[in-house]
């Protein structure tokens, strides 16, 4: 390999190792805003978060990491470059390209936007009024949909809302979407409409847990799906939020959840899903830290092993086995009269209901299919911003048959539209759909994985998932690695069959 193409690439990374620290002090900030920052702070925050997006976007896009990448793509060598290197110089070119295409102004004004808006969303959700929320959601609607319409060339899409989603899923169009989706709408609706019928006793879900027990049960979980956040080498925490989420990098992944008295479930499967999350960061190739390569492969991909842990884990009937009696110890015998088969009815309840994160296995796509039906209406201009308290109505009446009393359970439920993730939600149903083909092929390379997790042992399943998934870091596009791991393209059948199994083993 030629000595001049080794230090450009070398260069190279050393330029996105800058960046890589960059945007996991930045994280680290953001983390602080939704936990730990006083009220007062908003204005000083929005600021700082501001001044370092300035900071990226001047970083990555920087004339030297222009005339290098021309370098190395321009080298005799390079094809001498490995699959990894090629990989990088791939990565770090789209992020370059986008970037430099992106006026300075317009990436401050979203940052600091982001901050104004995330305000008026606690304020707005705390009154139950979208009209406290509708001006600065506009205002970060269009600063979005302005760098779309300067993006969607760049990325060779062929819709506002392409260029959206390929921020969170790459390659994967709009139109692929919807086909999917429709696919799994036709699905699911019977299975929805069959296994609501059942009247399953779900008032035990509802008994009082103090917080102080539920943090007690986080711990626990937390120490099954081996996430340290007490060794003296931890890497990892659990705070509480309003709105659950994971940030971090490495060697710092934190955790959020948020504890109900009366609902203690929520904590429990929060932990584990953003647990699932946790576990891929945490699980990445150690070699590629500060590389393009050493990242998550998409969101969806961080979907699927987010909602593994949650739902295919920890509704399983395997992990309430060895879970139940640990329940039991730590809320003094609260539970003693629920055995394993009413567990699972309960945490398996099918009932079409208001909030997304609240929701079953099964409905949980029609609302994130609802929020990819909007957004798409929303980017193409069928819809306005005005308008979506009513259309978000509509969709819940129409597809869930849920009448929505006030914009805090509505509209309102989620963050994502303050912090500007147009096109992040469709991620979620296609990591529901991932989950399942992993499911399958796990199942067949791991035969004890379900016993072993039985005696409280994940290890079996983690260390797959890391070999197969996590240490793949970004090495593929989301349908490359799908199908390199599962040996298929996207399938949303598998998901379908894969509820229809647990349903008719719980019910009968």
């Amino acid at each position: 390999m030629e000595t001049k193409l080794i230090k450009d690439y070398e260069r190279l990374l050393l330029k996105y190792k800058d960046l890589s620290i960059l945007a996991s002090a930045k994280a680290v900030l953001q983390w602080d805003t939704e936990t730990m920052m006083p009220q007062g702070a908003f204005e000083l925050r929005g600021q700082q978060l501001a001044f370092l997006s300035k900071m990226e976007h001047r970083m990555i896009t920087d004339r030297e990491i222009g005339d290098l990448l021309e370098s190395i793509e321009r080298s005799q060598g390079y094809d001498s470059l490995d699959q990894i290197q090629r990989r990088n110089v791939y990565l770090i070119r789209k992020q370059y390209d986008e970037n430099t295409k992106l006026p300075e102004e317009l990436v401050t004004e979203t940052e600091k936007q982001t901050i104004i808006a995330y305000k008026h969303w606690k304020d707005a959700k705390a009154a139950k009024n979208f009209k406290i929320f509708e001006p600065e959601l506009r205002k970060m609607f269009e600063l979005k949909k302005q760098a779309a319409e300067i993006l969607a060339p760049v990325k060779g899409v062929r819709t506002l809302y392409d260029a959206m989603i390929d921020f969170f899923e790459p390659k994967i169009a709009e139109e692929t979407i919807g086909r999917t989706f429709e696919q799994l709408k036709d699905r699911l609706i019977p299975i929805i409409s069959k296994y609501s019928s059942y009247n399953c006793d779900t008032d035990w879900l509802k008994r009082t847990v103090p917080q102080s027990t539920q943090m007690e049960i986080a711990k626990k979980v937390a120490e099954f799906i081996n996430y340290d956040i007490s060794g003296s080498n931890a890497r990892g925490r659990i705070d509480r939020t309003e709105h659950p989420f994971t940030i971090g990098y490495y060697d710092d992944v934190r955790i959020t959840t948020h504890y109900y008295e009366e609902n203690f479930t929520s904590s429990l499967f929060s932990v584990l899903h953003e647990g699932g999350h946790a576990l891929y960061e945490l699980n990445l190739d150690p070699n590629w830290k500060y590389q393009p390569v050493g990242t998550a492969c998409s969101f969806g991909f961080h979907e699927s092993q987010s909602r593994f842990v949650e739902n295919v884990v920890g509704r399983s009937r395997h992990f309430w086995t060895y879970f139940l009696p640990i329940l039991n110890q730590l809320t003094s015998g609260q539970f003693s009269d629920i055995d394993t088969a009413k567990a699972l009815e309960g945490v398996n309840s099918v009932k079409p209901s208001k909030i997304r994160i609240e929701a079953d296995e099964a409905t949980y796509a029609l609302h994130i299919i609802i929020r990819f039906e909007i957004e798409s209406a929303l980017f193409s201009g069928k819809v306005d911003v005005a308008e979506l308290p009513q259309v978000w109505n509509e969709k819940y009446s129409k597809y869930l048959g849920v009448e929505i009393q006030n914009d805090s359970e509505g509209v309102l439920q989620d963050v994502h539209w303050a912090h500007g993730y147009f096109g992040y939600f469709p991620s979620y149903a296609l990591g529901n759909i991932y989950c399942a083909q992993i499911l399958n092929k796990l199942e067949e390379e791991v035969e004890n994985c379900w016993s072993e997790v039985e005696k409280g042992n994940f290890e079996p399943t983690r260390q797959w998932l890391t070999g197969n998934i996590h240490r793949a870091g970004n090495l593929y596009d989301p349908m490359e690695l799908l199908l390199k791991v599962t040996g298929e393209g996207i399938n949303p059948n598998l998901f379908a069959n894969y509820l229809e199994g647990k349903y008719r083993a719980i019910y009968g």
